[in-house]
């Protein structure tokens, strides 16, 4: 790996872990492409060639994961949607439909008790969101 290419890696690292932290802030490519000190489309081509996904569809997947742990703490869809920084409630429900799989309400009505004596480092895995296709 050349001295540039692990150069790019520490920035989207620093891009990727801003987006981990500031997901529920209104964030949009050019503000993420900033703390990577790169262009956005410069950017978005690097992310995805690293990551696998866009960094749109990263920072869906982390507020979407947020969104899961609130709704099996019981809070409702709509204030579930607005702490993780979305501010649409169709759009969240669509992109959370895609990526759970089922609704946030009917991801919600599910029994979650059992995943309290599953420790926190277990649970983020197993409940790491997964896109599922939606078949129609």
């Amino acid at each position: 790996m050349t001295p540039e290419e692990l150069s790019d890696l520490a920035h989207l690292r620093r891009a990727r872990d801003f987006i981990d932290r500031e997901f529920a802030q209104p964030l949009d490519v050019p503000a993420i492409a900033a703390s990577a000190l790169m262009s956005p489309a410069h950017f978005s081509r690097k992310f995805r060639a690293a990551y696998g996904e866009t960094p749109y569809s990263y920072l869906m997947t982390r507020r979407i994961e947020r969104a899961k742990a609130l709704l099996r703490q019981g809070m409702s869809v709509t204030d579930a949607c607005f702490a993780v920084g979305c501010t649409s409630l169709g759009s969240f429900s669509s992109r959370f439909t895609e990526i759970v799989g089922e609704t946030p309400s009917q991801y919600r009505g599910h029994d979650h008790r059992g995943t309290e004596v599953v420790p926190a480092c277990v649970s983020k895995v197993m409940s790491r969101p997964r896109r599922h296709r939606i078949r129609a």
